[in-house]
């Protein structure tokens, strides 16, 4: 049985066998208790994802957008054995610090994490159920995880991102680009499909593919408004316990040309084949490669799609607490 109790700087949602399991920031805390829009931002992509200095300026930039489209910003971590929802300015800093050493920790790792008091930052996995937990049902990032390519000389792979299996029993709308193109986006959108996960294109009939706006495969909906994703989401949560994808694609001016993409994949690939790279390892060198050998370009597209997609966020977890009003 769960309960919680205010400490006058947050709320710490407590386990009443086990102790504390989540503390929420106070502004967290005081908009869920009021009612008002909350939007969960993950922690990986800024201990991992992005280079030191440039880190924390798109932190910053995203919690701002949040606000921005009027609504709470909670970036999620895991720190000194503590699932915060909602961090500091100081806690922000000590994510993306250079020497943090944050590991990388998705739903799985989460317990261990808390139980031996260690800190990481959060996928989208462990971001979405940490997000639910606290009772938050937006969540903003840039990529889905999902079914990777095999390596250069391998026939199949077993690497698929608990990600998808987090969204199919999770029931948080999470805002993305789609899945990042380095995977195999026609097996994730099959497992999604089994997993009957809903994906929504907004404002597109394809399927984004994190650094290009068009993966080649078709969206099941379309939605062209904040308000019409919302209403989507709520009526599949009378129905399923399961999330949504909302899938927003690169802004234009930011999507890296196809064929140095196709380019870069393929080094990147052969790469992981020569390193021996696997499990959850894959990502950060592939995106490292892309980073590096696109001369910055990669890290702009990040950058922009991610606060596009907090920014859609953020008016959509608007419109979803207006329904919900209407339907006290």
């Amino acid at each position: 049985m769960r309960r919680r109790e205010f400490d006058g700087r947050g709320c710490t949602l407590v386990n009443t066998q086990h102790g504390p399991i989540l503390t929420l920031s106070a502004d967290v805390a005081d908009a869920i208790a009021g009612g008002r829009p909350v939007v969960a931002l993950e922690s990986t992509l800024l201990s991992h994802g992005l280079p030191p200095g440039r880190n924390l300026a798109v932190a910053r930039r995203l919690e701002r957008t949040v606000r921005d489209a009027g609504a709470v910003p909670a970036t999620i971590a895991v720190l000194d054995g503590t699932a915060r929802v909602g961090l500091t300015d100081a806690e922000l800093e000590r994510v993306c610090a250079p020497d943090a050493g944050l590991d990388k920790l998705s739903l799985r790792d989460v317990g261990a994490a808390v139980a031996l008091g260690r800190s990481g930052a959060t996928t989208v996995a462990s971001t979405a159920a940490l997000a639910a937990a606290a009772g938050v049902a937006v969540f903003a990032t840039g990529g889905l995880g999902g079914v990777h390519h095999p390596v250069p000389g391998e026939s199949v792979t077993w690497d698929v991102s608990a990600d998808l299996a987090t969204l199919a029993r999770t029931g948080v709308l999470v805002v993305c680009s789609g899945m990042k193109s380095i995977l195999d986006i026609a097996a994730t959108l099959e497992v999604l499909e089994t997993q009957s996960v809903p994906v929504l294109g907004y404002r597109t009939d394809d399927f984004p593919a994190f650094y290009l706006r068009s993966s080649g495969h078709r969206v099941p909906h379309r939605v062209d408004d904040p308000a019409r994703a919302a209403a989507v989401v709520a009526a599949h949560r009378r129905f399923s316990d399961s999330g949504v994808l909302l899938a927003n694609p690169v802004p234009g001016e930011h999507e890296l040309d196809r064929a140095v993409h196709d380019r870069l994949l393929a080094e990147g690939l052969e790469l992981l084949r020569e390193r021996g790279v696997s499990g959850s390892d894959v990502t950060p060198v592939l995106l490292e490669h892309f980073h590096t050998a696109s001369g910055g370009a990669s890290l702009d597209a990040n950058e922009a799609l991610v606060v596009a997609n907090a920014a859609l966020a953020g008016q959509v977890a608007g419109e979803l607490t207006t329904l919900a009003e209407r339907t006290r």
